[in-house]
């Protein structure tokens, strides 16, 4: 079964999942949830030389050592800031990575930047720098156990080999009750009409995992099942030399999230 790699948000630790890992590995699914350098428990790392490509590593170093992560079989799941990182992932070990889940995310590009990403409301957060220059201090809001955020990780560019089409399932959940101008729009602008990506409006707040964890765990598990079913279907096929012919696809089922999300529908065989 599918591996699902969680990557959290500016200032927090891999807690944040604590609640969703655990309803992925009840239904069978083994989880791994990265805490990046310089944040929460791993705040006293480097806070100062910390940037993108050390969270990068982290994440690649943690799916390295894990030996029960599934060859080819990574989902990647990052939330705001970790749209980043799972960017960055992706490229670097592409055939290990089948789907890509951004939360509430920024979508980069090759050459972009978080603070390319954002409203100025978002970059004055990132300069409100803490008392030791390298920091961007968590929010009021924050959890209890959030800690300031490494700034050069916010500002250092992402470099790419490719893009995203190299990968099976691209998908985008944005968060409806933001309680002003979302930060994220443009990047969930960049991929809402386009018809390689699947996205889902969920009410809730930034934090999804909190505020609406029944939907978002329905939309992750949809994204493993029907990796799971093109799986077995080609599998099935591969017994058989199909040689000038055309397989036209009998038409699916279309699921519309009930939140407003748009539709998706099951991925036809490739021929």
């Amino acid at each position: 079964m599918p591996t699902f790699v969680l990557i959290p948000g500016m200032c927090d630790g891999a807690w944040c999942f604590d609640d969703l890992a655990v309803a992925l590995r009840s239904a069978g699914h083994h989880v791994s949830a990265v805490t990046l350098s310089g944040v929460a428990e791993r705040a006293h790392v480097l806070p100062g030389g910390v940037n993108l490509d050390t969270h990068i590593t982290d994440v690649l170093a943690a799916v390295d050592a894990d030996a029960d992560a599934s060859d080819g079989q990574l989902i990647l799941v990052g939330h705001s800031y970790g749209g980043m990182v799972i960017t960055g992932v992706a490229d670097r070990i592409s055939d290990l990575v089948d789907a890509l889940v951004f939360l509430d995310a920024v979508v980069p590009r090759d050459g972009e930047a978080c603070w390319d990403l954002v409203n100025d409301e978002e970059r004055a957060w990132y300069l409100a720098v803490d008392d030791t220059g390298f920091g961007v201090p968590p929010m009021a809001f924050f959890d209890d156990r959030a800690t300031s955020h490494p700034l050069a990780s916010l500002i250092q560019k992402l470099r790419l080999s490719g893009d995203l089409t190299r990968f099976r399932r691209r998908e985008y959940v944005f968060a409806l009750d933001w309680p002003g101008d979302s930060p994220l729009q443009s990047s969930y602008d960049r991929v809402r009409d386009d018809p390689d990506w699947n996205c889902h409006e969920l009410k809730g707040r930034h934090n999804l995992m909190r505020d609406n964890p029944d939907d978002l765990v329905r939309i992750l598990l949809d994204v493993a099942a029907r990796r799971e079913l093109q799986h077995v279907s080609v599998l099935r096929l591969g017994s058989f030399t199909l040689t000038g012919c055309l397989v036209i696809p009998t038409p699916q089922p279309d699921y519309r999230s009930s939140t407003g999300g748009s539709p998706t529908t099951i991925p036809a065989i490739p021929t």
